[in-house]
């Protein structure tokens, strides 16, 4: 059973609307949109779901068509302030706005926020892209661009289309979600010259063992399929790892 969620003072946003105590949903769109139905109720409802599907991409793309390039930077809401993760984070959204990208974070806490910090202190575009969901706790103080999603799906896609390529650092089931999500689209060819690059060798170490020893070992990925992520300890090199890509991307345009 759901559990209503007050979300202290910072509210809970579902679209354009901000809803505080016990006007907080149990359930977010996101839920409501993939719980199996009981009833012929959803014959009347999926159509207008389909127009808050609409306008999730439309307030997306609208607000994200002119940002210019930009890296999306993902990793832990649960990373401490003054832990060493919270420190690469806020090096490499600075990093990236002086090599002249705008940083894009799910605009929440840990990482994100330290990421949309090192951006937004060095006179970057620093973009948070929130969901609706009961826990959610809001989008940080560093975010100078701001879009609150109601749909999983289409907030996913905002992070690919306007994104040169991914810095993953440390986290849960959220940031592993992208991080694979990312590698089927670049391994697919669905998207091109799109850099993936793992923050932190002893956190992804054993995961990119594993790919190797089990995944590509048991013939489930072709071994040169792991060349698609790069991994550092190193923020100054994560961020050199994406401006080489870029330069190569811009070089292929202009051959072809």
């Amino acid at each position: 059973m759901a559990r209503k969620v007050t979300n202290g003072g910072g509210g809970y946003r579902r679209g354009p609307i901000l809803l505080r105590g016990n006007q907080v949903p149990t359930a977010s769109s996101s839920a409501e949109f993939l719980e199996t139905e009981r009833s012929t109720d959803w014959l009347d409802l999926d159509p207008w779901r389909v127009l808050r599907i609409q306008s999730d991409f439309v307030e997306g793309f609208g607000a994200l068509a002119e940002i210019g390039p930009a890296i999306s930077v993902f990793g832990s809401a649960r990373t401490p302030r003054d832990s060493e993760e919270y420190r690469w984070a806020e090096s490499i959204g600075r990093l990236l706005v002086e090599a002249g990208y705008a940083v894009i974070t799910g605009g929440g806490p840990g990482t994100m926020e330290a990421a949309n910090k090192g951006a937004t202190e060095a006179g970057g575009i620093s973009i948070g892209l929130g969901i609706e969901l009961p826990e959610e706790q809001g989008v940080n103080e560093y975010v100078n661009l701001g879009i609150n999603f109601r749909y999983f799906f289409a907030r996913k896609t905002m992070f690919v289309k306007y994104a040169q390529g991914f810095i993953v650092l440390p986290g849960g089931f959220g940031t592993l979600d992208e991080l694979f999500e990312s590698l089927t689209l670049v391994q697919t060819n669905t998207v091109r010259h799109f850099p993936i690059v793992l923050v932190g060798q002893e956190y992804w170490g054993g995961l990119i063992e594993w790919l190797k020893r089990e995944v590509a070992g048991g013939g489930k990925i072709r071994p040169a399929d792991l060349d698609l992520v790069r991994v550092t300890d190193d923020p100054v090199e994560a961020v050199a790892i994406v401006e080489q890509y870029t330069r190569e991307a811009n070089a292929d345009s202009e051959d072809g």
